[in-house]
């Protein structure tokens, strides 16, 4: 009822449509109502020639006057409803504002000084004991990992599985960087990108021990330009130590001395006074992480402010569309429901969210369609069967809408998929974790066995190979296979071949040439086991380097060449 009282004050002046491309349906409306004038027309000729007693035998059927008043009925509701369906509104409400939660992104240097021994281990070996408390104290929020030295890259993308990172933190030194340096400011643009994935403030928490004038005006215009908070846990002592060459002998040199790395208490705190900026001391235990994953935790919430809130307008359409149900529901006659039918095609090929397509075909049959025309990516965004979306996906390339598409499959296949969609975007780790979650639901399946093998070699410094770079695998009594001077001469030995030999001589050499033996690859190859296994293209992994963080190292490799980054000039070396 108080829906109805509120068409009794309209305000005309903010009077509008929220939807107003169904207005176009009033066309077909029209046309509808064309044709029963016409009909009527017609039927008024014939009554012309047909004797008056013989008309209400032969076109006549029931009250002439209902069936007109039925039609004028009919249009009046078919035109209500095409109103209601475009929305309209002149009553504006407010929206209340988005709870967002706040992301965090860990800053971790990787640059030479963190190998220095003031403190014990190495500064690196302590910064990430500090970080594996800080994940293991639970800050409930998504976490990026992100390392630097001359160039920063991000090592594990925001996520809520603190296992992958963990599983990422022992492979990292200075050597898996492509670049020497500490290179802050490209690390500052890099967590923006991350950041920018909510309007939430974010958490920076900074693991470094390079804090000189420099340092300090790139994190206070990086501070006073955002809303982000910065938590600088500084990984250094006031004694200092001299800082380890690259090569593990000695130490590195500048202008003939040693290079002494020490804290810098005067620049922290000045960085401590700034708004935004927090600077933390390092304790023996674990409770300062402890208290700054709480600090987090308690404050993972963001409320959109007053001003960031939207207008909305109320859609007044729902009083509208009342009558023509009722008429609908009420009018199932002969050629009644073919109306019916005709508005509802109508209705269907011109909403927003629907094709004339969907009429005849499944969203499936028409993803089938696309991918048979080599049109991934289309593809992938018509499919309603996550499965198939993700294969579209993955033949795209697109590998992070492939993953959100494989994970809402909870079968072992998308399980396995998902396992080799992480394996080819370069995370061994949680393709590990993928496969080995497909082993669990399919004990049976042997692609996902051997593939988290392959995976957990990766992870241990093992190599991937390709099957085109494959060479015959030596192995001692080989079978021979030299030229017979006679046909019936199979042995290769000048002697006639008995049916056993030459049974013998033919499984030698399948074996023989069912082994293959792969050579190093520089990138993850695209043609990873896909499930479909070929006897003849068995490969035997050659272990290359015990190095953990190889897989790192060649990733980062990869994306200097991408992006055509070049070192740094303006950067200390260490």
């Amino acid at each position: 009822m108080n829906s109805i009282k509120e068409f009794a004050h309209i305000n005309w002046e903010q009077f509008h449509f929220l939807r107003p491309v169904f207005l176009w349906i009033l066309i077909p409306v029209a046309i509808i109502l064309l044709l029963n004038i016409v009909t009527n027309r017609n039927q008024i000729k014939w009554q012309s020639v047909i004797a008056p007693h013989l008309r209400k035998y032969v076109i006549q059927k029931g009250s002439e006057g209902l069936r007109k008043w039925m039609q004028l009925l009919t249009m009046i509701t078919l035109s209500l409803a095409v109103l209601g369906m475009a929305g309209p509104t002149w009553k504006e409400v407010e929206v209340p504002g988005k709870i967002l939660e706040t992301p965090i992104v860990v800053v971790l240097d990787l640059s030479q000084s963190m190998m220095a021994t003031d403190i014990q281990p190495s500064r690196l070996e302590r910064a990430k004991f500090k970080l594996s408390d800080f994940i293991d104290a639970n800050p409930r929020a998504r976490i990026a990992l992100v390392g630097f030295s001359g160039s920063a890259h991000t090592i594990v993308p925001l996520t809520n599985d603190y296992k992958i990172i963990k599983s990422h933190m022992s492979t990292l030194t200075p050597n898996v960087m492509p670049f020497y340096g500490s290179n802050l400011e490209a690390t500052l643009d890099l967590t923006d990108t991350i950041i920018n994935v909510t309007s939430a403030p974010a958490t920076l928490i900074l693991f470094s021990d390079d804090f000189d004038k420099s340092t300090f005006d790139v994190l206070q215009t990086f501070a006073n330009s955002g809303t982000t908070k910065i938590e600088i846990m500084p990984f250094n002592t006031i004694v200092g130590a001299n800082v380890p060459s690259y090569n593990g002998k000695g130490f590195l040199k500048n202008k003939g001395k040693n290079v002494h790395s020490k804290l810098n208490t005067d620049i922290l705190n000045r960085l401590d006074a700034i708004e935004n900026i927090t600077v933390h001391s390092l304790t023996l235990d674990n409770s300062d992480m402890e208290l700054l994953a709480k600090k987090i935790a308690d404050n993972i919430e963001f409320k959109e402010q007053d001003q960031e809130k939207e207008d909305d307008w109320e859609d007044h359409g729902l009083v509208l569309i009342i009558p023509f149900v009722i008429v609908v529901l009420i009018s199932f006659r002969k050629g009644w429901v073919l109306y019916s039918l005709i508005f509802m095609m109508t209705l269907s090929s011109c909403s927003e969210n629907t094709s004339f397509k969907d009429l005849w075909y499944t969203k499936d049959y028409q993803g089938q369609q696309l991918l048979n025309n080599g049109e991934f990516a289309m593809a992938g965004d018509i499919f309603d069967d996550p499965l198939q979306s993700g294969v579209a996906y993955y033949k795209a390339k697109n590998y992070d809408a492939a993953i959100a598409a494989f994970s809402k499959d909870t079968t072992a296949m998308g399980a396995y998929n998902l396992g080799v969609t992480y394996f080819a975007n370069g995370d061994y780790a949680a393709a590990e974790l993928a496969f080995g979650n497909a082993v669990e639901l399919d004990p049976e399946m042997e692609n996902a066995k051997n593939n988290m093998q392959v995976s957990k070699h990766l992870l241990g410094g093992e190599n991937e190979v390709n099957p085109e770079d494959a060479e015959e695998a030596p192995e001692k009594g080989q079978a021979q296979n030299e030229q017979n001077k006679s046909p019936e001469d199979l042995s290769g030995g000048g002697q006639e071949a008995t049916k056993k030999q030459m049974e013998k001589e033919r499984l030698e050499e399948t074996v023989n040439t069912d082994v293959r033996k792969g050579k190093e690859l520089e990138e993850v190859p695209d043609n990873f086991e896909s499930g479909k296994g070929d006897p003849s293209q068995k490969v035997l992994m050659r272990k290359v380097d015990d190095d953990p963080a190889l897989f790192l190292k060649r990733k980062f490799k990869h994306q200097v060449k991408e992006q055509q980054l070049k070192q740094p000039t303006n950067v200390k070396k260490w």
